[in-house]
């Protein structure tokens, strides 16, 4: 009790968000309230309602992230400079081709491309600064894993002005297919990978993490070599809507956390397994970093893909004329949802921690995945469109 009541003078004691707030977090609001007023003023006669409210929303998330997370200020300036710089050179798409810049660094395939190659060296700097305990290496990891992430929303956002001149200006957000939301993952998992590995000053965990990424962009190069799946292409009439925009985002949070807490639980298991005295101790994370990164992860993974699920349902409603049809890929949203709530419960109610909850993450991994991609390549139903 006395340890409690200390805690909640502590936090009491500690200033507010506006308290803390400098010159630097007012002067990276204005920009991008800026930022919003131009884009608002170029393209606001092509921008519906829904439009608007969506760019105002990104806008508050923006300098709430930034706030709340410094490092992500240089990463979202880098980005949109790159973006727009890229899109400033695009008269036709032949552009990509014949311009320089775009044919090698920042088309969208070009920059996907990238991303294929610097999350998997990641990968490799993680595992080596893993197994030396060389800090270097696990810094270097750091850095390929932001400029993967930063390779990777690019390609998205230049692919997006791509559609727009395609053959009849299809235009529409590039998330609508199997390749496309493959990168989304690398992006949103880095990129929450990222933050706890900030919060918690662990670059440990990487390699850990990085693996499932890495994983990822094998499929992904195997889409793209394979199955031309890069090519673009008209969106079908169910996935011509404003509702993709938002549901398909989402979700990918949900998975993002949802693989970060499961590759965490396979650390847990090994770092269980290690003496408190064995080097390997020291170049592994501790377990109560695990628990609590896990836990984090597959709390906010839960509230973003209940909120997905919520959206899923309104554009079904939209597009189907029934909120919930027990389509093979909804019922597996279903199971995934249940999962999770699951856990969630015996951790609060229970207080259970350890190997099972690791377990528990791990084997959700697998439960997501074929919700994912098994229902995809196995069921048909109403969301055939996303077969293989």
């Amino acid at each position: 009790m006395v340890a409690s009541r200390e805690e909640m003078i502590r936090q009491m004691r500690q200033p507010s968000l506006w308290q803390r707030l400098g010159v630097l977090d007012w002067a990276w609001a204005a920009l991008v309230v800026a930022a919003t007023a131009g884009t608002y003023i170029v393209l606001g006669d092509v921008m519906n309602g829904y439009e608007v409210v969506i760019t105002a929303f990104t806008a508050a998330t923006m300098i709430g992230l930034g706030w709340h997370w410094p490092a992500s200020r240089g990463y979202m300036i880098a980005v949109c400079g790159l973006s727009l710089f890229a899109i400033s050179r695009y008269p036709d798409l032949a552009a990509a081709e014949a311009d320089f810049f775009l044919k090698y660094l920042l088309s969208s395939q070009s920059a996907i491309m990238w991303m294929s190659a610097l999350f998997p060296a990641a990968t490799l700097a993680y595992g080596a600064a893993l197994f030396t305990g060389n800090d270097f290496m696990g810094r270097l990891g750091s850095r390929f894993t932001w400029l993967a992430a930063g390779a990777g929303l690019i390609g998205l956002l230049v692919r997006w002005h791509e559609t727009h001149l395609y053959e009849g200006g299809i235009g529409y957000i590039p998330v609508s297919n199997l390749y496309e939301v493959f990168v989304l993952f690398g992006v949103i998992t880095a990129l929450i990978y990222l933050y706890y590995e900030s919060a918690y000053r662990a670059r440990t965990m990487g390699f850990f993490v990085s693996l499932v990424i890495a994983a990822s962009v094998g499929f992904l190069l195997w889409y793209h070599f394979d199955r031309q799946a890069y090519q673009i292409e008209p969106l079908v009439p169910a996935l011509q809507s404003y509702w993709m925009k938002i549901h398909v985002p989402t979700n990918f949070i949900g998975y993002g956390c949802f693989a970060i807490a499961a590759m965490l639980g396979v650390a847990y298991l090994i770092r269980a397994r290690v003496a408190d005295d064995s080097p390997w101790a020291a170049r592994l994370p501790t377990l109560k970093q695990i628990d609590d990164v896990s836990y984090r992860a597959i709390a906010l993974g839960f509230a973003f893909f209940t909120v997905a699920t919520i959206l899923g349902a309104l554009w079904a409603a939209e597009a189907w004329g029934a909120y919930w049809s027990w389509d093979p890929k909804e019922t597996w949203a279903l199971i995934v949802w249940l999962n999770y709530a699951g856990w969630l419960h015996m951790r609060f109610t229970k207080g259970l921690r350890g190997k099972p909850m690791a377990w528990w993450a791990i084997i959700g991994l697998f439960v997501t995945t074929f919700a994912f991609l098994g229902v995809n390549m196995f069921l048909s139903g109403l969301h055939s469109y996303g077969e293989l």
